[in-house]
């Protein structure tokens, strides 16, 4: 069943303080059309620069996802993807009146409230997801980081952090699809050790930090001169500072930690611009990992949509068109008939099926010794199932005749064998007009591409020749 696209119905608002700068920012969501995707709008710079969640437009993960274009930026926006990712919200246009989207509690959950609030409406254009093809690695021996994706029909996501703390010690946290994201993971905040909070404000970094936006590991205690800036920082003039966690904040669950980190990667993997159908595994993953590992999976869709997707062909299913009612459609007749079954037929593509048998009449005059299934006769075979998309576009196709104007770009791949089974496919490049039909093709051997070629050919009724 097809799945389709979702944005919000009514705009809504959401105010807090930037993390890192500290200014109080106001975050805007408003609907967007189909296939928008994710976008940030800087409504207070000149001309409201629009900046794409996409990991392409990242310049910076110390502490946070930063996305930047044409000088406008926004930063720690990891958090507020996550919430958008985790409710299945598709296309979304965020205004924000300055450089950091505010970091509320310090979780998705806020952000998940109000777009609640907004409520959603279904589009029209189906929901595309990127079923990843094949396994993805990434390792950084520095931070100690492995990442791991493997092919899956839903998402799934196991996450292990080790800190060396006997705080935290070693955690697992596991969504097993992205449906659970909202009741077990959306409500886990960042977190930091006191010893980092010092090192982070001289990269001039949390100025917006708080008790209430952070959990902070009181992993060691700290000299009261250093503990007296702190309060300085938080604006607190009473702190409790004891072995666990500053304030004696409570833990949500006993692995927070570990499932926040599973959050930013729900974030951070929202910019490759597509929900993803696959099971990652992920030890001691950061922002630098994240954007790295989606960068390879972006670069994974970027492939796979250039590689021409393998047609499904089951010999037991009864096809659209068999022999006789090919020969209703074309002219041709055996020995010139080429295509035996066709599979696939839309408005913009075909798909037909040819077995290559030791009985063909070209076999005992092409390589005898070695057959080998004639290239020319393969382009026939393609033409031939291209004339059946061409000739389906006219109500009485048994008054016409295809015509080749032109063949480009041949190229053969892999030699055709008796005993192998030929799929071709063929998707129109520009739409039918005139009877005028400019396709690109492929054959198909198993999951190999054995040839492939544009042809543009002319559909002219008979009494018209």
């Amino acid at each position: 069943m097809a799945e389709y696209q979702t944005t919000i119905k009514t705009e809504v608002s959401v105010s807090g303080v930037g993390l890192h700068t500290g200014q109080n920012v106001k975050l805007t969501f408003r609907p967007a059309p189909e296939n928008h995707g994710y976008v940030f709008q800087r409504v207070d710079l000149k001309d409201k620069p629009i900046v794409e969640a996409d990991v392409d437009n990242v310049t910076d993960t110390e502490r946070g996802t930063t996305i930047a274009k044409n000088g406008a930026k926004v930063s720690t926006i990891e958090h507020v993807l996550a919430a958008l990712a985790g409710m299945e919200l598709d296309n979304v246009l965020m205004e924000v009146d300055g450089p950091e989207v505010p970091i509320l509690d310090g979780s998705s959950k806020p952000f998940m409230d109000v777009l609640d609030k907004a409520g959603r409406i279904m589009q029209g254009a189906e929901r595309k997801y990127y079923y990843l093809s094949e396994n993805i690695t990434y390792e950084d021996p520095k931070r100690r980081t492995e990442m791991l994706a493997v092919p899956s029909d839903d998402f799934r996501l196991t996450v292990m952090v080790d800190y060396n703390s006997d705080l935290i010690g070693t955690q697992h946290a596991t969504i097993y699809n992205i449906n659970e994201f909202r009741s077990e993971v959306s409500d886990c905040r960042t977190f930091c050790f006191i010893d980092e909070l010092e090192l982070l404000l001289q990269h001039n970094l949390i100025k917006g930090g708080d008790v209430n936006n952070a959990i902070v590991v009181v992993n060691k205690m700290l000299p009261e001169e250093r503990l007296s800036n702190l309060k300085k920082v938080f604006h607190k003039e009473e702190m409790v500072v004891e072995r666990g966690f500053l304030n004696n904040v409570k833990l949500r669950y006993q692995n927070e930690p570990a499932r926040h980190k599973l959050l930013d990667i729900v974030g951070d993997l929202a910019l490759v611009g597509a929900p993803i159908k696959g099971h990652i595994l992920a030890a001691r993953p950061g922002h630098v990992a994240n954007v790295a590992f989606a960068r390879l999976i972006k670069d994974m869709m970027k492939r796979d949509r250039f590689r021409a997707q393998v047609p499904k062909y089951d010999p037991n299913e009864k096809p659209l068109y068999d022999t006789v009612a090919i020969q209703k459609l074309l002219p041709h007749r055996p020995p010139f008939l080429f295509i035996e079954k066709i599979i696939e037929l839309s408005d913009k593509h075909v798909v037909g099926v040819k077995n290559v048998s030791m009985n063909e009449w070209f076999f005992p005059g092409h390589f005898p010794g070695a057959p080998v299934m004639p290239g020319v006769i393969q382009i026939e075979a393609m033409a031939q199932a291209g004339g059946v998309l061409v000739l389906s576009s006219v109500p009485d196709p048994e008054n016409y005749l295809t015509y080749f104007l032109k063949i480009e770009s041949v190229r053969f791949k892999q030699v055709v064998l008796p005993g192998d089974t030929l799929i071709f496919k063929l998707e129109l490049v520009t739409p039918i007009r005139r009877g005028i039909c400019h396709m690109k093709g492929e054959a198909y051997v198993g999951d190999k591409v054995v040839m492939e070629a544009e042809m543009m050919a002319q559909i002219v009724k008979k009494d018209k020749r």
